[in-house]
């Protein structure tokens, strides 16, 4: 993402951030980005075009950015297509993908993930490339008013591959270095790992995370009585597994409503889902990924999301009062394990992506992509 001068590294200094620390704004705030304001720019590669939250990245003192990333361009391009081996460095060990429309094929450590609508992965640190994505063939206008979805379905694969991103503070702050360029990169060798190493502050617990849409635990259950919102239809949430994985720095959950006429989400209804999310976060984010969703503030007024909205508040700012038909809405509570962190320097910054191919030490080769131990730490 970032591209800066080759400097000589020192080491022992580019073991943690040493930058300033990362503060939620807890204060009683509440930021909205309209989607009908929304600009969208290819920040990073042509074929991408990115919308950002910005009023509440500002308004949470720049401390967790989250974005739309749509596909824009074909990928037979010579100027878009794969991109090369590469890795995020951002406080906390965070990158969180949640896939909307369309297909993509990823290369994490040397195993490919063919993931659509609905698909959810956590990662950071280990080197990767997107291999594979759809494009529609629309023109930019149609394509970024495409439906967006977290349920699998055979129109949504069709679409433009879209997704929502986020990271602990801005991708430009935070090191990106390029490992292996698009040019020189070698089919039969195994992509290159780098989770282990010491250039990395991930909590305890941290892991890479891939929830599948129809796996048994992203089923869909219907939220417990006793909740304030209203809907004529009955609510129903998917927990996203995220809390864990990300080293307990964010929940995440998608409250959902079916279509009036038929039933869309998958679910089971054994078991119904504990509404005590609705209070986890010292800072909350509602997107609306489709439909249209009520709040009210802490002074009792009320407001409408519709789709492609962001609300970015304080802990117990907002309250979700209500839902219409065919509604999804990710929530990302973020907690206070993210106080514990801090951004790097400038300096560390540049030192690390200057550092490109030496990053990784050593090469392997396995006969398949799901043999062998991962390989290429920054350090042995």
């Amino acid at each position: 993402m970032n591209v800066h001068a080759a400097v000589d590294v020192k080491w022992p200094g580019l073991a943690r951030p040493n930058g300033d620390p990362i503060r939620l704004n807890t204060k009683n705030f509440v930021a909205i980005d309209r989607h009908r304001d929304a600009s969208h720019e290819a920040t990073y590669r042509p074929q991408a075009l990115y919308n950002r939250a910005n009023e509440g990245f500002h308004a949470n003192n720049e401390a967790f950015l989250l974005h739309e990333v749509s596909t824009n361009l074909p990928i037979y391009r010579t100027d878009t297509g794969p991109t090369d081996f590469h890795l995020h460095l951002p406080p906390g060990g965070y990158q969180l993908v949640l896939v909307t429309s369309g297909m993509f094929t990823f290369d994490y450590d040397g195993r490919y993930y063919s993931v659509g609508p609905g698909a959810v992965m956590l990662q950071s640190a280990i080197v990767h490339r997107q291999l594979f994505y759809t494009w529609s063939g629309l023109s930019t206008e149609e394509n970024l008013n495409t439906p967006q979805t977290t349920v699998p379905d055979p129109i949504s694969m069709g679409y433009s591959g879209k997704f929502l991103e986020a990271f602990i503070t801005d991708p430009t702050t935070f090191p990106n270095p390029t490992v292996v360029a698009h040019g020189h990169i070698n089919e039969a060798e195994t992509p290159r790992v780098a989770w282990s190493h010491q250039l990395h502050d991930r909590p305890t617990d941290a892991c890479f995370w891939i929830q599948d849409p129809l796996e048994l635990d992203a089923l869909y259950k219907p939220l417990a009585a006793g909740t304030s919102i209203k809907s004529a239809a009955p609510v129903y949430v998917r927990d996203i597994g995220i809390e864990i994985p990300s080293g307990h720095l964010t929940t995440g959950h998608i409250i959902a409503t079916d279509p009036r006429d038929h039933s869309l989400l998958p679910k089971i209804t054994s078991a119904a889902a504990d509404a005590g999310f609705l209070d986890k976060g010292e800072v909350v984010i509602y997107r609306v990924i489709r439909g249209t969703a009520e709040f009210s503030n802490s002074a009792g007024e009320g407001f409408e999301l519709g789709t492609g909205d962001t609300v970015t508040a304080g802990k117990n700012t907002i309250q979700l009062v209500g839902l219409s038909d065919n509604t999804q809405i990710l929530r990302l509570g973020l907690l206070k394990g993210m106080d514990q962190l801090r951004s790097w320097t400038p300096v560390q910054r540049d030192e690390i992506d200057g550092l490109a191919g030496q990053i990784i030490t050593r090469k392997d080769v396995r006969p398949l992509r799901t043999e062998g131990k991962p390989v290429g730490y920054l350090y042995e």
